[in-house]
């Protein structure tokens, strides 16, 4: 990809992707220069008539019935970012600063904000910075990302002051929110892709029944997501012996395995949704007061309010966790030979006291349950009513949704490396005549890894490798 050529209209998720992580250049398209142009020129139009627009004739918050006078309009726009530059925490990663500086630019270019293009620039000169800013995770309720934005906006300006209602247009969006919502996304829909691969393998590792993978389950009961994560796990069993009639040991197998196809695919269509929300808030207005061009003026709105997106969080999140409870349960299973048929924890012989791979399943509880705990909803959470005098009396709480889902996927990502090392050793251990293809093909690629356990030897230690080969994605969701 060459560079991204900022619309206000068009940006993609790819598009965040490839500026913020692997160093994609951003510029601004003509038009939308020209937008910006005609927005900045309407803010002397409005003083000229005295009418009266939040955030550039009046304070903000609690404050907006105070108006500020022309000589005073320099002085309030340079004490705006510092007094809202009160976030606290970790530093957020420059990936997270970087889709932030793109995201905000997009918006920019609309040509709602009133900003003059010089200023846009200033955010797409910071994406060539290592770090382009200091900005602090915590401290935005979600309605407007106030106080990183400020942190932003003081880090990037490099010495050009705001004028007119630029220094609002900087602080009073969601750009932060929607940033690291947008990179979480991408890593999950990953992430769904390699927790279908890893489940192919405990299915062949099980010797599992796989009637619920007949084409005709599917079709039955037609939803999207069911449909295509039956044609990958199918796809990557592919030649397997347990195809053929009478060759899965039970008839029906434990739930985990047995409904593998609807969790998965439940997953997959709470991902299908979110792109399609994400879609339109990466090229969305998330400002107030907006401009209105052929009306000439500007006018108060709720744009700052991201409820549509913080909901969506909310529903991924909850869609997630059922997938990692079944990866724990189906590695569970496998190292339990009442369930498996193999020794216990999957030692190299039967009989022996070694514990193997027998821990492994107390660390999958571990992160299942600690993943599920993320998963509470908080869309729906009120603060206090008391903020800014009860005008801010609702809130999306959407950084902490975003928040919550990148560590949700991470965690998923270590669940999915204990199933590919368990797997991998029932594997070696069953010994099918015929495996999948793509199963064999990948339990290839974890033994490059992480070797078998033999007898009187110790697990694998470090499942660091097997992770990040997990991060890349094991297959397409």
């Amino acid at each position: 990809m060459p560079e991204v050529v900022l619309t206000g209209d068009d940006l993609t998720l790819s598009d965040l992707v490839a500026v913020a992580r692997h160093g994609v250049a951003a510029r601004f398209s003509d038009t939308a220069v020209r937008r910006m142009r005609t927005a900045n020129e309407a803010i002397g139009h409005v003083l000229a008539r005295g009418e009266h627009v939040y955030g550039l004739t009046t304070g903000v918050g609690a404050h907006k019935k105070v108006s500020v006078a022309d000589d005073d309009r320099d002085a309030f726009n340079r004490l705006l970012l510092p007094s809202h530059a009160v976030g606290a925490g970790a530093d957020a990663p420059a990936e997270v600063v970087r889709a932030t500086l793109l995201r905000l630019a997009n918006q920019f270019a609309k040509g709602t904000a009133g900003v003059r293009p010089e200023l846009a620039q200033r955010l797409l000169d910071g994406l060539a910075r290592p770090q382009p800013a200091r900005v602090r995770m915590l401290g935005s309720l979600g309605e407007s990302d106030l106080a990183p934005m400020a942190d932003l906006a003081l880090g990037v300006l490099d010495g050009l002051e705001p004028v007119g209602k630029e220094t609002l247009a900087l602080i009073n969006n969601n750009a932060f929110s929607t940033a690291i919502a947008a990179l979480a996304l991408h890593d999950c829909r990953l992430l769904a892709g390699s927790l279908e691969a890893a489940a192919a393998m405990e299915l062949e590792a099980f010797a599992a029944n796989l009637t619920p993978l007949h084409p005709r389950a599917t079709e039955v009961r037609p939803f999207p997501g069911a449909g295509a994560a039956r044609d990958h796990l199918a796809a990557q069993l592919e030649g397997s012996g347990l195809w053929e009639p009478g060759a899965a040991r039970n008839l029906q197998d434990p739930l985990s395995y047995r409904c593998c196809v609807t969790v998965a695919g439940a997953l997959r269509d709470a991902l299908d949704h979110a792109e399609r929300i994400m879609a339109i808030e990466l090229n969305a207005s998330q400002e107030n007061p907006i401009h209105i061009p052929e009306e000439d003026r500007y006018v108060s709105v709720g744009n700052t309010d991201v409820a549509t997106t913080a909901a969506t969080l909310d529903y991924l999140r909850i869609a997630l966790a059922p997938a990692l409870t079944s990866a724990a349960e189906r590695t569970l299973k496998l190292l339990q030979t009442f369930w498996s048929g193999l020794p216990l924890g999957l030692a190299a012989e039967d009989g022996i006291a070694d514990d193997a791979l027998s821990e492994f399943g107390v660390v999958g509880v571990a992160i299942a349950g600690e993943a599920r705990l993320l998963a509470q909803p908080v869309s729906f959470e009120l603060v206090s009513s008391s903020i800014a005098e009860g005008i801010e009396d609702r809130m999306t709480f959407a950084p902490l949704a975003a928040r919550r889902l990148a560590e949700m996927v991470s965690l998923g990502r270590r669940m999915c490396a204990i199933e590919l090392v368990v797997a991998a050793q029932a594997l070696d251990l069953r010994r099918p005549a015929r495996p999948g293809r793509g199963v064999a093909a990948l339990h290839g690629r974890v033994r490059e890894l992480v070797p078998f356990t033999a007898a009187g030897q110790a697990p694998p230690s470090d499942l660091e490798p097997v992770y990040a080969l997990v991060r890349t994605g094991l297959g397409q969701a």
